[in-house]
This record gives C-alpha cells, structure tokens and sequence, in this order.
C-alpha cells in the first residue's frame, strides 16, 4: 500500500481517499495533488515512486513535467502583459512580431494564438529538434508558415507550435524570453515551485516519466475492433496527413524524450513546464483572489482572460473543445468544478485549474502517463473535490 504524505482540511477527507484510490487502483506511480480555497491550501498530498529505477520516493518537493498544463502557466504571463497595456490582445500578432505577416497572417490578432484559431498548428518542413530547443529557428519557421485553415473560422489543438508562437509575442513585447518573464514575474513574487526552462540546480528533483503501453494499439487494430465512437479518431491516426499527426510533427524526429535534460532545460512554453502540484494550484488561486498578498488578474483582466473564444468540433482533436484566451473551458470530458472553471490539462493525466464561484484551484502531478477515456485519476479528484464542496 502506497504511503499517503501531507494534510488535508477539514471537509475535504474525499480527496485524500481518491488519492489514495489513484494508486491502489487506477495507476499511479508517483504523484500530487493541491487545493486551494480562498486563496489557502486545503489539500496538499504527495505519495509514491518518482523514479522506479532507482527507487527515489515522491517527496515534497518532488518536480513534474507536465505537458501542456505548461500552456496555463504561459498563457498567465500573456494576461499579465495585457493587464500592464503593454500588450493589446486583439491588435495583430505583426505589429508586435513584424516577421509573423508573411504568407497571409498580416492580420491575425494575438487573441486568435492565444485560442488555437489561427491555423498554424503545424510546418510545412519540421525543424530540427536542436533548433526547436534553441528557440530561433522554430519562430523563423513559423512566421513563414501559411495557415492550413482562414484564421479565426476554425479552431483547432495548437499543441506544440502554440508555445513557440505565444511564446514570441511575450518575448517580444517583454524583452524577456517567457521561461524568464515567467519566473520574474509570477513563479518568484508568488514563492511557486514551478520553470518553463528548468535550471540544472533543480534537475535531481525532478520525477521520472513512466509511459504506459496501451492495451489495444488501435492503429493497427482491425477496424471492426475498434469502438465505434473512436473510428473517426483512429483514422486520423493512422494517416499521417491528418491535422491530429501533423500537429505534433513539428519537430525532426517527430518523437521527443520529455526525460531528457536538454528538453527540460530548453524552453517549450507549450509543453515542458516542469513543477509542483503544489505550484500549478498556487498559481491559480492567485489568479481568482489573493494569496499571501499577491493577486494576479485585475477582475477586468480575469473576465478577458477566460471569456470563451472558440467551442465545437476540434481541428486537431476531433473531439468537442472550448478555450477562452489560452485556458480550456469546462466540457462534458473536463467538468472541473464548475461551469466558470479554466485551466488546462497536460498530456497523460495532469491538471490545473480555477473555479472562481467556489474559490478553489486545483493541481494535479503525475509521472505514469497514461491518458485516454480510461484514465480515471484526475477526473476521480475532481469528483472528490465537488463532493466536498457540496
């Protein structure tokens, strides 16, 4: 039986039973779970493996990659931007990044990066990944790039160009590169265990990834196998000019080691945010209301920030999808707490979010990536934290 570290509030035991659930029977290695209410924490657990080849348990300090839940963080450092005026989010990405007009984006506005509509989820020709982590080539790559769809008709899962692209815009209005912003700006005045860009003093902290083998590997299954409301899904899989492949082909090779130091050294605003649960709810809470004096967002800048911009069918993930200015919005597959929730989940099971009517923020870390419909762990604490609002 897995050890359950760390306090829980009074009213709040159904989390610490998920938790505890979670590795006892849907697949948790290592992992962590924060809430915050009211700008307090009122769950901070932590338990298990971070690296099962050694050993090394989970501690309190223990960091994750994790995925795109990065995307919530950064997303954070625009508003911020926006909120000091120097950056208007519905003025063309080119008056800031001059290069970004070529090739018909001439008139795209920074809103339409930030809410996945701009058409740019992919490259012609991927960059070599060693470019990719030294940022500039992949900038250049994507200012030449042409749209695959109009902007601002569609949207679709930016999953890995949005960091770049976003990423840009704050680097060129700030003067700082947005692992720096990041960190100057919103990790350090917030005291938050979190990187985008992880510095080689915190690297022995940081959780191994453990990558579950699915079942059934339905790409190459036979297609009567295959459940019926995941057809269209798997054959997008299957063909490599699908929008859902070719916008995490961006890269030579395709495939990138997130357990790798040089990835978690580079800065992928999109991707390889590195922190702890504990971090991801800190930020959110101070997002919705004050923690230890610090407030994020004016309520002028919350209401622009988590506006819905974009909902329906989903380019790229062929599934129904809402975001506002950078954050996913609630949907029958992510209900978060509440119909104003916004955050961002990352790939194989982590989450942030805030939940501004309940005054909660929630951070989830895990290092077994598994994902998919079967993957019950976030969603279970979730469930739980709801329990004990009722």
């Amino acid at each position: 039986m897995t050890t359950i570290n760390g306090e829980v509030a009074a009213g709040f035991e159904p989390v610490r039973d998920a938790f505890a659930a979670n590795f006892a029977q849907h697949g948790d290695i290592g992992a962590a779970v924060c809430v915050y209410q009211d700008g307090r924490p009122v769950v901070d657990l932590w338990g298990g493996v971070a690296d099962p080849d050694t050993g090394r348990p989970w501690a309190r300090d223990t960091l994750q990659l994790v995925y795109s839940a990065t995307k919530g963080a950064t997303a954070t450092a625009a508003h911020l931007l926006a909120q000091r005026g120097m950056l208007d989010l519905d003025a063309p990405v080119a008056q800031y990044w001059p290069e970004f007009a070529a090739n018909g984006k001439a008139e795209i506005p920074v809103r339409q990066l930030l809410s996945h509509q701009a058409g740019l989820i992919t490259l012609d020709q991927p960059v070599p990944l060693d470019g990719a982590l030294d940022w500039q080539p992949m900038v250049t790559a994507l200012a030449a790039q042409s749209p695959l769809w109009t902007p601002g008709t569609a949207h679709g899962y930016h999953g890995r160009t949005w960091g770049w692209l976003v990423g840009e815009v704050i680097r060129r209005v700030s003067g700082r590169t947005p692992g720096c912003f990041f960190a100057e700006e919103i990790a350090i005045p917030l005291g938050l265990d979190f990187f985008i860009g992880l510095p080689a003093s915190e690297r022995g902290r940081v959780s191994r990834l453990v990558y579950q083998q699915p079942d059934i590997d339905y790409t190459t299954a036979p297609r009567e196998s295959i459940p019926e409301e995941l057809r269209e899904l798997v054959a997008a899989w299957r063909d490599p000019n699908s929008f859902s492949n070719r916008a995490f082909a961006v890269t030579e090779p395709t495939e990138i080691d997130f357990n790798s130091p040089d990835v978690q050294a580079a800065e992928l605003p999109a991707s390889n945010g590195i922190g702890t649960a504990r971090g991801l709810a800190r930020m959110y809470a101070a997002l919705i209301g004050v923690v230890d004096g610090v407030c994020l967002f004016s309520p002028e800048t919350l209401a622009s920030a988590t506006k819905e911009q974009a909902s329906g069918a989903d380019q790229v993930m062929l599934l129904p999808s809402r975001f506002s200015s950078g954050y996913m919005l609630p949907t029958d597959a992510n209900p978060m707490t509440g119909p104003n929730s916004f955050g961002h989940t990352g790939r194989g099971g982590s989450l942030g979010f805030a939940d501004p009517e309940h005054g909660i923020a929630f951070g989830y870390a895990m290092n077994h990536i598994i994902g998919g419909p079967n993957d019950k762990r976030a969603a279970s604490l979730v469930d739980a934290v709801r329990q004990s609002l009722a």
